[in-house]
């Protein structure tokens, strides 16, 4: 593999790094209802402020998210348009596979086994 071709998928790993924690999946998640505040994600998320920051500027530092400040508050919103149909898509896999584990455990209460 040619070296362009090394560093095209090394930044496309980085947007899936910055994407691999939970909180960062909940704010993306929020995000693709339109722009927050960080005050708001810091609700959604929970924890310290300095960590929702510093998972902001993780995301951001990857191409995910932008910043605007607005007075005294930062909004963020998605830079990647097609991130609300990338979650929508491994949503169902995960709620797929999901409801495939339930039935193993779930006794047949059809009747017939």
């Amino acid at each position: 593999m040619d070296e362009n071709k090394k560093r095209f998928l090394a930044e496309q790993a980085n947007i899936f790094k910055a994407l691999g924690h939970p909180s960062r999946l909940i704010m993306a998640e929020a995000l693709t209802r339109g722009p927050l505040c960080v005050c708001d994600l810091h609700k959604l998320v929970g924890g310290d402020l300095s960590t929702v920051s510093r998972h902001l500027a993780v995301m951001k530092e990857a191409g995910v998210v932008d910043d605007e400040k607005r007075g005294t508050n930062v909004f963020y919103s998605l830079s990647l348009g097609c991130l609300d149909t990338f979650l929508r898509c491994t949503g169902d896999v995960v709620r797929a596979r999901l409801l495939t584990r339930l039935k193993g455990v779930m006794p047949d209460r059809s009747g017939t086994a």
